[in-house]
């Protein structure tokens, strides 16, 4: 409802303020608080206006309705109402000012409100870099929903990596053409001397080894959408031509001298200083104002750290379904990536994203599983503490089922120690003594491991599978020490 509603019970008031919104252009509609209720209950006006003279069942009614912006009028004590739907306060005499702020800040809640009329705002789809609840993504939907339904060029400006085509898709399926072709064209990836080919086309025989008739990108996107990305790339003899199409609708293919109209709405992209570039005459101003009707900044993923989470749940999704196994971030993996700058913006997300989920799939990441320049603040490394037993039955298991693998004949095992039956799994005939035989061994290897670590005690216990300590003690244990 695009009226103002006048709410009050002075039929006089009702009418002074009547006379100032029509004189402003402003449709509006005068009801008393009772007829307002009736109004409300099915409709949210732009703006309500009403006289809290009338004391509490004004000030019921502005409690009532939490989605309707309400201005108050003739209120004594600007306090005594705290809500956040009294988006403002007029005095009597109405002033010119005070009276067009509130009613922007009436259209303000109405826009930014996350619930309208009920229904939560899906009109976008949900690309993947247009993910999150940070108010820049939020801004830049509004504009693309805004932009979209015309047929106005839009300059989508903004880093690598922020999903500048992602806006575009966006723009092209919202607008009336999405049934029509979305025909990207990355201009800085293309040579300049085919570009003009690339764009308009070529007939047969226009050049060396244009062997037959050839349409470009702008009939290809006939009814549609052509997206020039990198625009700041094309070089200046293509700007020119350019400038004609955006001009004229009209365009020649390369060799041809037959005129084509076009119908195609032009999107551009570009992460450059276009100012710059213009100062240093490489961008004609011409163009960049026939290109820069109503321009989109796509904000860099530093700008907007808290939809990391969010963004971090689309990737996931998004891999997992080309049949890799997901994972989960702790708490403080999150605050770490949100902590990092992302020069790459989200294209650089979802690289880490796709390399964690190799690494570690369907496992937690916490802060030290992380690539080293994203851990960030504190980590406390958990070392596991394995009881002395397990490490020696492991070691000894080890140690029995690599000598099993070596021939029996062999007199000497691979690590320089003797091989005998009891090693192979033999028991003597004569019987053994468990205890001494198992000390003997490992007193043994502890020598070997030593001496071939030049007694390096950190070294021979990584040697032995163990940690330090455990090793010192063992040493201390059988009184091991270097001559």
């Amino acid at each position: 409802m695009k009226d103002i509603l006048l709410v009050s019970d002075n039929n006089a008031l009702q009418q002074n303020l009547h006379t100032i919104l029509t004189f402003l252009g402003e449709p509006c509609v005068s009801l008393s608080i009772t007829e307002a209720k009736t109004v409300l209950e099915s409709k949210i006006p732009s703006a309500v206006i009403i006289d809290v003279a009338a004391g509490d069942s004004a000030l019921a009614l502005i409690s009532m309705y939490p989605t309707h912006p309400f201005v108050a009028l003739n209120m004594p004590d600007p306090g005594v109402l705290s809500v956040g739907n009294l988006v403002g306060h007029i005095s009597l005499p109405i002033t010119y000012p005070s009276l067009t702020q509130s009613i922007h800040r009436c259209q303000e809640y109405i826009r930014s409100h996350p619930i309208r009329n009920g229904t939560v705002p899906t009109k976008t789809r949900l690309f993947r870099s247009l993910v999150g609840k940070s108010e820049q993504i939020q801004g830049v939907r509004r504009l693309v929903e805004q932009v979209a339904p015309t047929d106005a060029t839009v300059l989508i400006l903004g880093e690598s990596g922020t999903g500048k085509e992602v806006v575009a898709r966006n723009v092209h399926f919202l607008s009336e053409r999405k049934d029509g072709p979305f025909i990207p064209v990355n201009c800085g990836a293309i040579p300049g001397e085919l570009l003009e080919s690339e764009l308009f086309g070529h007939e047969k025989g226009a050049f060396t080894g244009a062997i037959s008739a050839r349409k470009g990108r702008f009939e290809l996107a006939e009814n549609g959408t052509l997206f020039l990305d990198e625009i700041g790339d094309m070089p200046l003899q293509m700007q020119v031509k350019l400038l004609r199409v955006l001009q004229e609708r009209i365009f020649e293919r390369v060799g041809g001298n037959r005129p084509i109209k076009c119908n195609v709405r032009i999107i551009a992209a570009t992460h450059r200083d276009l100012d710059k570039l213009i100062a240093e005459d490489k961008f004609r101003e011409d163009l960049y104002y026939r290109l820069n009707v109503f321009p989109i900044d796509s904000p860099a993923l530093r700008e907007r750290r808290e939809d990391i989470p969010l963004l971090l749940q689309e990737l996931i999704s998004r891999i997992q379904g080309d049949g890799v196994s997901p994972v989960k971030f702790t708490e403080r993996a999150i605050q770490s990536l949100m902590e990092h700058n992302w020069s790459g913006n989200v294209r650089e997300l979802s690289n880490l994203v796709e390399r964690l989920m190799i690494l570690f799939p369907g496992q937690i990441v916490d802060v030290q599983d992380l690539p080293e320049k994203y851990q960030y603040g504190d980590m406390e490394t958990f070392q596991p503490d394995y009881p002395e037993e397990v490490l020696e039955r492991d070691a000894f298991n080890e140690l029995f089922a690599e000598a099993a693998s070596h021939d029996t004949t062999d007199s000497e095992g691979g690590d320089g120690f003797p091989v005998d039956a009891t090693l192979n799994g033999f028991l003597p005939d004569e019987g053994v003594n468990l205890k001494e035989y198992l000390s003997e061994l490992e007193i043994n290897l502890i020598q070997q491991a030593l001496e071939q670590q030049d007694w390096v005690v950190a070294r021979a216990a990584d040697r032995l599978g163990m940690r330090r300590t455990t090793l010192v003690e063992k040493m201390r244990k059988y009184n091991i020490q270097r001559d």
